[in-house]
C-alpha cells in the first residue's frame, strides 16, 4: 500500500501545500542545498554563524538532514513526499559533518550529540520562531534514565505551544525512553506495508498511547537515525 494514502497524508497534500506562517523546526543535520529539490524551498538558520549547507553530499549527517527536508519542503512531484514545501523551515544543524571520521568499511561513523546540546537545540529553535519541531534522532542505547535538561526543553514547549514530533527509534526495543516519554511528544514508530509494528522499531507506553505509525521501507543503513550519545 502506498505509504502517503496509508496515513492519509495524500488527501491532506491534495488540499493544501502548506503556509508560509507555518513554521517547522528541523534539528538535524546540515541540507545538500544544490539538490534541485529545493529551489524555492522556505529553508533558514537560527544564527547566521551555523553551517547549514553540506561540505560532502555522501556524509551521513548530511544524507539524514537532506532526506528529512525534502520529505518535509521539496519540490512537489519528486520522489520526496514534500507534504508541505509553502512551509518556512527553521533548520538547526547540531550534528557534524567531519568527512575524516571513518570507519574501516569506509561509511561514515554515525553522527552524534548529547541530551544537553539537544535541550539547548530545542529551546533555541523555539525561541526563533518554530510552531513544531521534528526529532529524527534517537538515544544511542535504550535507557530509562530522566534527563532533567530534556524534559525541561519539553515543558518549555508546552509552555509555548510548540508541537514535537519526534522518532520513536530503529532498535527493535520495548520500552520507554527519555526521548519519548514526555506527555506532550507525538512519537512516530514505523510500521510495514500492512500497518503493522516494523521489527526494528522501538515501542513503549507513549507510543501506544498518543504515537503514529509510518511506513518505514528505506534501509537503515543507509538513512540511520542520528544518535544522542549518552
Amino acid at each position: 500500500m502506498d505509504a502517503l494514502k496509508q496515513t492519509g497524508l495524500d488527501t491532506l497534500m491534495s488540499l493544501s501545500t502548506g503556509h508560509p506562517k507555518i513554521t517547522i523546526g528541523l534539528i538535524d543535520g546540515p541540507i545538500d542545498f544544490s539538490h534541485p529539490a529545493f529551489q524555492g524551498s522556505k529553508i533558514r538558520t537560527i544564527k547566521k554563524s551555523q553551517v547549514a549547507a553540506c561540505k560532502d553530499a555522501s556524509n551521513i549527517a548530511c544524507l539524514h538532514g537532506t532526506f528529512i527536508a525534502g520529505i518535509l519542503c521539496s519540490k512537489r512531484g519528486l520522489a520526496a513526499p514534500a507534504i508541505c514545501p509553502d512551509c518556512e523551515i527553521i533548520l538547526n544543524p547540531i550534528f557534524n559533518q567531519n568527512i575524516e571520521d571513518k570507519k574501516t568499511n569506509g561509511a561514515g561513523i554515525t553522527p552524534s550529540t548529547t541530551p544537553e546540546k539537544l535541550s539547548d537545540a530545542i529551546i533555541e529553535t523555539i525561541d526563533a520562531g518554530a510552531r513544531i519541531i521534528n526529532l529524527s534522532l534517537g538515544l544511542s542505547t535504550s535507557t530509562l534514565v530522566i534527563y532533567e535538561r530534556l524534559q525541561q526543553a519539553y515543558d518549555y514547549a508546552v509552555q509555548k505551544g510548540v508541537i514535537i514530533v519526534a522518532a520513536a527509534g530503529n532498535q527493535g526495543n520495548i520500552g520507554n525512553t527519555s526521548i519519548i516519554s514526555h506527555q506532550w511528544l507525538i512519537p512516530v514508530s514505523a510500521c510495514d506495508e500492512n500497518g503493522l509494528l516494523h521489527a526494528i522499531s522501538n515501542f513503549g507506553p507513549s507510543i501506544g498511547r498518543r504515537g503514529l505509525m509510518v511506513k518505514d521501507d528505506t534501509p537503515v543503513r543507509v538513512v540511520p537515525v542520528l544518535q544522542v550519545h549518552l
